[in-house]
């Protein structure tokens, strides 16, 4: 037996709880993994309080990634006692997820825990950090360099943000946060921004072309607050869209990429191929300092998980959640 939360069907939609979960009970999988971390994403806490249709099969683990150790493997590229890092290939939404004291899972959904980082650190990266690499690594693919001007970061203060934020500025980038808090602005310089903006300067409907100001952005958003951040792009400029916190839609127009040649880079991080995610870990090894994980990062148990998701979802978490489970 093991500690899960579990999703299921109820009359009134879904119900939620901390349960225990026969280990019959995991799903079909290559490799076991004992987990010793998990963590809460936005994602996972839209599925946990069911405002937004995440789940695509009940019951249901959520959690999106997690750290651990591999317990049983039926795949020659992992043994028993290997750590190994997961995150996306729908866990958490039609397989079940990490926040749980075991998954089972493909072993090519897994990759090897990145030295120097620990299985703890691992997680107060997560789903959100590497999403943020991928972001960066975007930006640098269109040409984007420290010297071609200044860069934003929509959302700051969550997990892509921070972790966004954190990056940029350790690579010499002119980081510009957005932020609807505030209060986060000494947390914010602190991670290297050197500018805080209000969101309520994004939020609004605005022009089809602003004045050109940023030589790339990062955007969790979506919504208004991208069409505006397009608009104000910089010719040849490059945005790398991964969220929709404010919104699906786009109400923009074409004048910023057919007059300014700017570049709208989707990033998905959800099924993104291996090659590409053991790059963003090796960058995020290099390129991020493990000592700004403590500033970025709290714990939750696990028990504790269900009560946080409303607080994630209502926009009062800063930074990271990292959920011990069993640690290393």
């Amino acid at each position: 037996m093991f500690k899960a939360i579990l999703i299921d069907k109820a009359e009134n939609g879904q119900s939620v709880a901390l349960a225990d979960v026969a280990d019959d009970r995991l799903p079909a999988g290559s490799v076991t993994v004992r987990v010793a971390y998990s963590t809460l994403n936005y994602k996972d806490a839209l599925a946990i309080t069911g405002k937004s249709p995440i789940v695509r099969s009940y019951p249901m683990v959520p959690g999106i990634d997690f750290s651990g150790v591999v317990e049983h493997s039926d795949d020659p590229q992992y043994k028993v006692g290997d750590r190994v890092v997961l995150n996306g290939w729908g866990v958490g939404e039609k397989h079940w997820g990490g926040l749980a004291g075991k998954a089972r899972v493909d072993g090519g959904w897994l990759v090897p825990l990145q030295a120097p980082f620990t299985l703890r650190q691992a997680m107060g990266i997560g789903t959100a950090g590497y999403t943020a690499m991928l972001c960066v690594m975007a930006l640098e693919r269109h040409g984007v360099k420290p010297e071609s001007g200044e860069v934003l970061v929509t959302g700051a203060a969550g997990g892509v943000g921070s972790v966004a934020v954190a990056i940029l500025a350790r690579l010499g980038y002119t980081v510009a946060a957005v932020t609807g808090r505030p209060q986060e602005s000494d947390y914010l310089k602190a991670l290297g921004a050197h500018e805080i903006l209000d969101r309520a300067q994004f939020s609004e409907p605005g022009k089809p072309l602003a004045k050109e100001r940023w030589a790339g952005a990062v955007d969790v958003a979506g919504g208004n607050v991208l069409a505006n951040v397009c608009a104000a792009m910089r010719y040849r400029g490059t945005v790398a869209a991964c969220g929709l916190a404010a919104g699906m839609g786009f109400p923009a127009t074409v004048a910023p990429f057919i007059l300014r040649g700017v570049t709208l880079a989707g990033v998905d991080s959800v099924m993104c191929p291996k090659p590409d995610r053991l790059e963003a870990w090796r960058r995020l090894a290099r390129d991020l300092d493990p000592a700004v994980l403590d500033g970025l990062t709290h714990d939750v148990p696990l028990d504790g998980v269900i009560a946080a998701a409303g607080d994630l979802v209502q926009g009062r978490i800063r930074g990271r959640i990292i959920v011990p489970i069993h640690k290393d």
